[in-house]
């Protein structure tokens, strides 16, 4: 009677045991690490590209010192934050990195606007290299946010669910945060078009 209850109890177990989640756990958990990876790679490779795009826009005699200095500001404070395993963990954290990156990316669409007013600077090749370059970085960091979102979405939604919700209670498996719009009522607004103005 023992051995058979002892073999109740093993089969038991193991049935509760493959629907706990926790393998699931682990691999969602890695997968976010490796799509949070690639988005921080894109974001490198953008703030590598920066002081060129400076270096090359100082050329211009008469360009706007105030745009640089912005960007160059913006690099700075995106570059600055330290990134670590547990910045995923950490809403705070990371909707700071988001803020900075968010300040970059405002900065250089905006010298992006100005450089259009130099007609030497528009005609210079390595300007129109760099920002090639730049737009082909901004489109990867889009697609490696949206891999990073959808890995998120994954893992949220096993640690909310049931049963695996216990299993994320009992080994401390946090909600990760996502990206979010900055400014979501700006966003929402249609932009104003008026082909009047000359």
């Amino acid at each position: 009677m023992k051995a058979w209850l002892r073999w109740v109890l093993v089969a038991a177990s193991a049935v509760l045991l493959s629907g706990c989640g926790y393998n699931d756990f682990q691999r969602l958990d890695e997968q976010t690490k490796a799509a949070w990876s690639e988005v921080l790679n894109q974001y490198q490779r953008r703030a590598e590209l920066v002081p060129n795009i400076v270096a090359t826009v100082k050329g211009e005699a008469n360009f706007e010192q105030e745009t640089l200095t912005k960007v160059i500001e913006a690099r700075a404070k995106a570059t600055s934050i330290q990134i670590t395993p547990e910045t995923l963990s950490n809403p705070q954290a990371f909707q700071q990195f988001q803020a900075a990156q968010g300040g970059l990316t405002q900065a250089l669409s905006r010298l992006m606007v100005v450089s259009e007013q130099y007609p030497n600077l528009k005609a210079n090749q390595a300007f129109a290299d760099l920002r090639v370059q730049l737009e082909g970085t901004e489109n990867r960091i889009a697609v490696a946010r949206g891999r990073y979102i959808q890995a998120v979405q994954e893992y949220n939604v096993l640690a909310r669910s049931f049963p695996t919700n216990l299993t994320a209670m009992a080994f401390s498996y946090d909600v990760k945060p996502s990206f979010t719009v900055e400014n979501e009522a700006a966003v929402k607004q249609a932009p104003v078009v008026d082909f009047n103005k000359k």
